[in-house]
């Protein structure tokens, strides 16, 4: 499906700007922030603001399209796969790194069901371990 058709399935209005960051999100797999989202997409849209950029977000994340990741305090992070995995960011270079998590409900106390899950670790990605 397309972005645009996307967005209307969740009933949400495809306008430029929505598209537009929406695509960039799908492909651009690095869970940018706003601040990155809008300097790349600013350049080709000179009427974009950051405002509307991060409306956006919240309202694709509140609608369930993409994922908001919260790995560091200072800022948000965007995610359009929503898929269950986990995030993985450097604290040597910035990068936050996708990985394959699943806990079976099996671990859990009886009774419990798993609704949502989150899954971060800090630390060095096999990059920057590589040049230490």
């Amino acid at each position: 499906m397309t972005s645009a058709e996307i967005l209307i399935s969740h009933d949400i209005k495809p306008s430029l700007s929505r598209v537009l960051i929406f695509d960039y999100l799908r492909q651009h797999r690095t869970h940018p922030t706003v601040d990155e989202i809008y300097s790349s997409l600013s350049k080709r849209v000179p009427t974009l603001s950051k405002t509307t950029v991060y409306n956006t977000v919240k309202l694709l994340s509140s609608a369930g399209i993409i994922k908001t990741i919260t790995i560091e305090e200072q800022q948000a992070r965007y995610d359009a796969c929503t898929d269950l995995h986990g995030h993985f960011l450097c604290t040597d270079c910035g990068g936050v790194f996708d990985f394959d998590t699943s806990l079976p409900d099996s671990r859990l106390p009886h009774g419990f069901t798993v609704a949502t899950q989150e899954v971060y670790y800090t630390g060095t990605c096999h990059h920057c371990s590589q040049k230490n």
